[in-house]
This record gives structure tokens, C-alpha cells and sequence, in this order.
């Protein structure tokens, strides 16, 4: 096999496994931005994956399921919100808590029915796909990987250039402050993590019905803390969080990829790879870059004194 014909399967594998991993970071750096640190994004994914196999096995329609698994990230990022800003649960512990619900339950269903395989469609890019290289992996893959292209400039410009960004990041970084200009700072936040559940959710279903085709127990594997990782490297910074991505999903690539070109390397260390990559990040880009100044920090508005 030509050098060439290598580099075009790392890059396939790769872009496949940055996917989820990419969409999921868009709602979850705008979550943070406003303060809310999602950490039930695991839930919103592997929710998401179950139903949209579950749907479209029910409706013979892999888009349908798609849009299914939009719906229950969404969902899941409601009673996150309702949890944290509602009953006043400490958001770590409310995510963990979907989490281990999710994960318990998804567990359970799949083991009481058989779910068929199901994968929406491949779009080809004429004359692009030619390219050498660049060309399959780029410009031949299941149609959802291109809504990035919509998805990536319209999460920037909904955090940096829209009034309600501008008061989300308000929020973020200090909810007195933005509370007295008359921002509902938990509404904000409740609505980032909506927006960050139905991006995660489309992460899960395409990781169910574009690159797997079918779901399996845990099938997530911890993704969604890749994107919180990848968050954090990105220097709550969007370009920066791709790029994060980018690196968890070529290093979970080389698990499918190295091998198949040839190259023996210890299976374990494969599969730890994304993570002990993750784990590195955190270290280092934690105190590097300056986070949201309010994030992870409830906020409670108190009536004013009467006298």
C-alpha cells in the first residue's frame, strides 16, 4: 500500500471519529461560555445513540432517527437545566447523575430487544472526491459530517456576535453584574444547555446511524468527556476546541487505523490513547488559559433589602 493510500485512511478514520466529537464541542463551548460547565454531555450523546437506532428501526428511516437523537439531547440538557437552575442540585452532581441514569437504562433496553443496523446516506462530492489524498476522506462521507459546516459559523456568531451571546457571556463571566442589567443569567444558561444537548445529541446519533450503524452498550465510551477535555485545551476558544477534537479523534483513529496499515503497536495503549491525551490536556492548558470567570458557579439572585 502507497504512502499516499495510508495517509488517506488515517484521515478517513479520523475525520469519521472527530465528528461527534466536533458537534458535541460547539454546544458545550457555548455552554461554558455562559457558565454552565454540561457535564452530562455523556448522556446527551449515548441518549441520543440509543434513540436514534431505536427510531429508526421503529420508522425505517435513519434521518428520522437523526433528528430523533437532536431531540433527546435537547431533552436531556432540559432537565439538566431544570436540575441545576430549577431545584438548585449542584450541576455536578446532577450531571453524573444523567449519566449513570443513561448509561444504566440504555444498558438495560438493549438487552430486552434486538435493534437492527441502520446508517444514513454517503454524499459524494463530484470532482472533489477526485483529489488526491484529501479527496475520500474530505469529500466522501454520510451527509450529516457537512451540517459542521453550517453548525461551526453559527455557534461563533451565535456566542460572539448575537445580543443574546453577548448576554450569555455576561452571564459567564459575572452573573451579578449581568443580573443587574436586567439578563435572566439562569434562563441564558438553561437555554445554552438546550442548545448544547441538541448538538451532542446529533453527535451521539450520527456516532449511532453514520459511523457505526447500530448501537452498542456504552458505545460513547466516554466521549463526551473527550469534548469537555477538548473544551478546556481549546482555550474556551472555538477554533482552538476543534482543533482539540481533531487531535482525541485521529488518536482514536490509530486504533482501527494503525493496525490495518500493518503497524503492531499494544492494543490497550490504542485504546487509552484519546484519553491519556485528554488527561495531558487538563494538565497543561487548565491554568494556562483564562476560563469564563463564573464557570460551574450557581448563581442565586436575592431579593433586594426592603430598607
Amino acid at each position: 500500500m502507497s504512502l499516499a493510500a495510508d495517509l488517506e485512511t488515517v484521515l478517513s478514520s479520523g475525520i469519521r471519529l472527530t465528528a461527534p466529537l466536533a458537534f458535541a464541542a460547539c454546544g458545550e463551548y457555548l455552554a461554558e461560555r455562559g457558565g454552565a460547565l454540561n457535564v452530562s454531555v455523556e448522556a446527551m450523546m449515548l441518549g441520543a445513540a440509543f434513540g436514534s437506532i431505536a427510531v429508526a428501526d421503529v420508522t425505517g428511516s435513519a434521518a428520522t432517527g437523526l433528528l430523533s437523537g437532536v431531540l433527546i439531547g435537547a431533552l436531556i440538557g432540559i432537565v439538566h437545566g431544570l436540575l441545576t437552575y430549577r431545584v438548585h442540585v449542584n450541576t455536578f452532581v446532577a450531571g453524573l447523575v444523567l449519566n449513570a441514569l443513561v448509561l444504566g437504562l440504555t444498558s438495560y433496553l438493549v438487552t430486552i430487544g434486538e435493534l437492527g443496523s441502520h446508517h444514513v446516506a454517503q454524499l459524494s462530492v463530484p470532482g472533489l472526491r477526485d483529489l488526491p489524498v484529501l479527496g475520500g476522506p474530505l469529500f466522501v462521507e454520510r451527509w450529516p459530517v457537512y451540517l459542521l459546516v453550517l453548525i461551526v459559523p453559527l455557534t461563533w456568531w451565535l456566542v460572539e456576535r448575537s445580543r443574546w451571546g453577548l448576554e450569555l457571556r455576561a452571564a459567564g463571566e459575572d452573573p451579578a453584574a449581568a443580573d443587574m442589567t436586567g439578563i435572566r443569567v439562569n434562563l441564558c444558561r438553561g437555554q445554552a444547555l438546550v442548545w448544547c444537548g441538541a448538538l451532542a445529541g446529533l453527535g451521539g446519533a450520527y456516532l449511532a446511524v453514520g459511523e457505526v450503524g447500530s448501537f452498542n452498550q456504552n458505545m460513547t465510551a466516554g466521549r463526551g468527556y473527550l469534548v469537555i477535555a477538548a473544551v478546556i485545551f481549546g482555550g474556551w476558544r472555538l477554533g482552538r476546541t476543534l482543533a482539540g477534537c481533531a487531535l482525541f479523534g485521529l488518536a482514536d483513529a490509530s486504533r482501527l487505523a494503525l493496525p490495518a496499515l500493518g503497524f503492531t503497536v499494544n492494543s490497550q495503549l490504542l485504546v487509552s490513547a484519546p484519553y491519556l491525551l485528554a488527561l495531558v490536556a487538563m494538565l497543561l492548558f487548565t491554568t494556562r488559559h483564562r476560563r469564563p470567570g463564573a464557570l460551574a458557579q450557581p448563581f442565586r439572585r436575592h431579593a433586594p433589602d426592603p430598607g
